[in-house]
């Protein structure tokens, strides 16, 4: 069987920090592109502008590297995502997802995803 799981959320202060983590079973991320996209409740789902290349390059879009950090240990078949300065409204259900081309990634459309986890940001 195929499975992304998301591990890592819960409920924090405001300003407050998580690592989440995405670990894959039944195949390798080791020639994959990885992203991370969230979902608050009655909003579009959006990507978290986050994305490790199959190569092993990893990049965040200047919207959200001043507080999050994607790292990939492929020898764990595991990627993460350090998320800093944490605000209300990064509250949502965060997953992974991995696709062998980084343009499916890139546009929203990898093949695999896992099935999120809860991430709560509240004083």
């Amino acid at each position: 069987q195929v499975q992304l799981v998301e591990s890592g959320g819960g409920l924090v202060q405001p300003g407050g920090s998580l690592r989440l983590s995405c670990a894959a079973s039944g195949f390798t991320l080791d020639n994959y592109a990885i992203g991370w996209f969230r979902q608050a409740p009655g909003k579009e789902r959006e990507g978290v502008s986050c994305i490790s290349r199959s190569d092993g390059s990893t990049y965040c879009a200047d919207s959200a590297k001043e507080r999050f950090t994607i790292s990939r240990d492929n020898a764990k078949n595991t990627v993460y995502l350090q998320m800093n300065s944490l605000k209300p409204e990064d509250t949502a259900v965060y997953y992974c997802a991995a696709d062998r081309a980084q343009r499916a990634v890139v546009v929203g459309k990898p093949f695999y995803w896992g099935q999120g986890t809860q991430v709560t940001v509240s004083s």
